[in-house]
């Protein structure tokens, strides 16, 4: 599992290779991530948006931008944790994550950015 922390916001990361969806044969790999945002300050805290960077071994960078995450846009109070499921798919064997999400204060709708951590994507196969 990795791990970051921002502002008293900490942010852990979980990787899936997904067999079941991917088709090597033509070069597609799906991955699922797991993250979990613990909420280590006094105030309770929204997520607004996300910001993500995609890169793979094939050199197909992308950025995902866009309201919430998973439909939702989260109130995590202080102390609390919220987690959810996702997943990307790449054109080769070998990736890597990385991103920010917004969030607000909701005592003062102060905004500001947590990090997301690096995380590698790697067919299991391939770390031998």
């Amino acid at each position: 599992m990795i791990t970051q922390v921002t502002s008293g916001v900490k942010v852990s990361v979980e990787t899936f290779y997904r067999p079941d969806q991917s088709d090597p044969l033509m070069s597609q790999f799906v991955f699922a991530y797991r993250i979990t945002i613990t909420n280590n300050t006094e105030f309770s805290i929204q997520l607004k948006r996300r910001h993500w960077f995609v890169l793979d071994a094939a050199a197909n960078n992308r950025e995902v931008e866009g309201e919430g995450v998973v439909g939702e846009t989260p109130v995590i109070g202080a102390g609390e944790s919220y987690q959810y499921v996702s997943g990307c798919n790449l054109d080769s064997e070998v990736g890597k994550m990385f991103g920010t999400y917004l969030m607000e204060r909701l005592i003062d709708k102060k905004r500001f950015f947590v990090r997301i951590p690096e995380f590698q994507l790697v067919v299991p196969y391939k770390l031998n």
